[in-house]
């Protein structure tokens, strides 16, 4: 199945449910829980410093490194589990991925930020494909001129697609939520030009 265009103006953006079966998705949730090391970072924000609302890991190819918000991710290598969603992927994007950013929010209390992927590693019209595991969570967009929102709940074993002109143009949360009480991974496959 092909993602579907979200249609939103000054981006391309596409998204697929069931992108993955769920046994698939099932499995591949139960092995990061426990073979990723998790951390949480701390990032300094109008002068104080502040533990980041979720854990995270980053894997990418050797000498691969990543930087946002201040914050420096050195990788480390491939999880095997991950490498036939990273082949999946670049077959469907026809682009290769170096680099994938883990984020683990443990419940609806650990949420991101709103914010664009536009740092200069990521080049000049980034490819950000996001798969979601877990517990579905609301995902929600802002186009930083007219201000104009979108939302779409990311659903269990889904893809999200964002590239073109979409992180000039819009911004990308995942907030709080009191309904939510288990886990979900986000995984963010991305090429960082070196």
């Amino acid at each position: 199945m092909i993602p579907t265009d979200l249609l939103l103006p000054d981006a391309d953006i596409r998204y697929q449910p069931d992108f993955m079966r769920p046994a698939d998705a099932d499995a591949l949730l139960a092995e990061l829980l426990h073979a990723v090391t998790w951390r949480q970072d701390r990032i300094r924000l109008f002068g104080k410093e502040h533990p980041i609302p979720r854990l995270q890991a980053f894997q990418a190819d050797a000498g691969i490194g990543y930087t946002y918000s201040g914050l420096r991710m050195n990788a480390a290598p491939w999880l095997p589990a991950l490498l036939p969603l990273k082949q999946k992927l670049e077959a469907l994007c026809d682009r290769p991925f170096n680099a994938l950013l883990l984020n683990l929010y443990r419940d609806g209390q650990d949420a991101m930020g709103w914010h664009a992927d536009n740092e200069p590693e990521l080049g000049q019209n980034p490819l950000i494909a996001s798969v979601s595991l877990g517990a579905p969570r609301r995902f929600r967009l802002r186009h930083s001129a007219s201000r104009d929102t979108h939302a779409l709940t990311l659903e269990h074993g889904s893809l999200l697609l964002m590239a073109g002109p979409t992180q000039h143009h819009w911004q990308h949360c995942l907030p709080r939520t009191k309904r939510c009480q288990h886990p979900r991974i986000n995984l963010t496959f991305r090429l960082i030009h070196v």
